[in-house]
């Protein structure tokens, strides 16, 4: 892999998304392990709606007991957000089981995202496996399950045929599989001159996002309906809006196409970058309408809606003192660093990455009262069995 000198000469690899993207790993401050508070607030709101797609799974009745049930979590990053929702899971499942009179079966769960995902951070925070179900059910110490980790894009296979029982992706779908390359193209109507993300860009710019995200969406209900057992059910949530207009994006555009975008300016107005590296970087993300989100399923055909709604999820800003501009600015700088950090450093080097992250928190902390009360994100959930 060759990368040029820092600067405005600086050369991302021609790897593909794929093998960069990852939530900011590790421990530090502003890893996606200490900023992901957000995430599991609006995860824990949906657990009503998690449960009631487990109760559409149909128990297998004995002799299953040599037979595990198998989950999966798309996109399940390096946090314990992740640990946290497989143990709701299986601890649903199995009292379902027991309920019915049967012994729950074994329970194998499958950890999946991109190569490029911190699966070492991930597995240090996994409990020891318990020697019963009683004790695990007992016991927030010990887990019920066999894990395993699977390296790669969702927007394929990565499961034998009809081999999951049931799957999960939360905050994951957003995550487009490219950014459209009209998007990046000089030549294209579609180019999103000037901007680093498509909040208030041009209507082609916004339908060669949304184009590619029913492309990809497409491509992610095609491998889970040969994956998924035929008594299987999924569970899905991602970024949504609630404007039928794709260049508004809500909240991820104001976290991304406000206060970040402007930090991108900056360092081209002092000279850190050229502008037309600032504008060869677009945010891969695309918060759907439901309705654009129902086509694509519809579509598919693969699928019966049990469940499909747009959900007010909250802010992604988790703050102590809302009042306090400073931590609100920092908030901010870290919610954008954990997710697009990784991306960021890729394009512009480490150092100009540093500036622009400075830079985002300074803009956050002047407009601190605002981004409390505005930045709100909305969520698709949906909740799908085979037709």
């Amino acid at each position: 892999m060759k990368m040029a000198p820092k600067g405005n000469d600086v050369i991302v690899s021609d790897r593909k998304l794929e093998m960069i993207l990852s939530m900011k790993g590790g421990n530090g401050e502003a890893s996606y392990a200490n900023n992901s508070q957000a995430q599991a607030i609006h995860a824990q709101s949906m657990l009503h709606l998690l449960r009631e797609t487990l109760d559409n799974i149909q128990l297998m009745e004995p002799p299953s007991e040599t037979i595990p049930f198998a989950l999966a979590d798309l996109g399940c990053s390096c946090g314990n957000n992740t640990l946290y929702i497989v143990d709701v899971i299986i601890k649903h499942i199995s009292k379902r089981y027991e309920a019915s009179g049967y012994e729950p079966p074994e329970f194998s769960a499958f950890f999946s995202d991109l190569p490029s995902n911190d699966f070492n951070t991930l597995f240090q925070l996994l409990p020891p496996i318990g020697s019963s179900m009683e004790e695990c059910l007992a016991s927030d110490t010990h887990r019920s399950y066999f894990a395993a980790g699977v390296p790669g894009s969702f927007y394929r296979r990565l499961f034998p045929t009809r081999s999951i029982d049931f799957f999960h992706s939360a905050f994951s779908l957003h995550w487009l599989s490219q950014v459209p390359e009209s998007a990046l193209d000089k030549r294209s109507m579609a180019y999103n001159k000037g901007k680093v993300y498509i909040h208030g860009a041009n209507e082609h710019t916004a339908n060669a996002y949304k184009k590619q995200f029913q492309t990809d969406l497409a491509a992610f209900l095609g491998a889970r309906s040969k994956e998924m057992k035929r008594c299987g059910s999924m569970f899905l949530v991602c970024l949504g809006r609630t404007s039928a207009d794709p260049t508004d994006q809500g909240g991820p555009g104001i976290l991304f196409g406000t206060h970040f975008q402007d930090a991108w300016n900056d360092l081209v107005q002092e000279g850190l970058i050229t502008g037309e590296k600032r504008d060869s970087f677009n945010i891969p993300v695309y918060a759907s309408s439901l309705q654009e989100f129902k086509e694509v399923v519809e579509a598919n055909g693969s699928f019966v809606i049990n469940k499909l709604e747009v959900f007010k999820g909250g802010s992604p800003l988790v703050v102590k003192q809302p009042d306090d501009a400073a931590e609100v600015g920092q908030a901010l700088a870290n919610s954008c660093r954990s997710v697009a950090g990784v991306l960021v450093d890729a394009h512009i080097g480490d150092q100009l990455s540093e500036e622009l992250f400075k830079r985002v928190e300074r803009r956050g902390s002047c407009y601190a009262k605002e981004l409390i009360e505005q930045l709100q994100f909305f969520h698709i959930v949906a909740s799908l069995s085979f037709a």
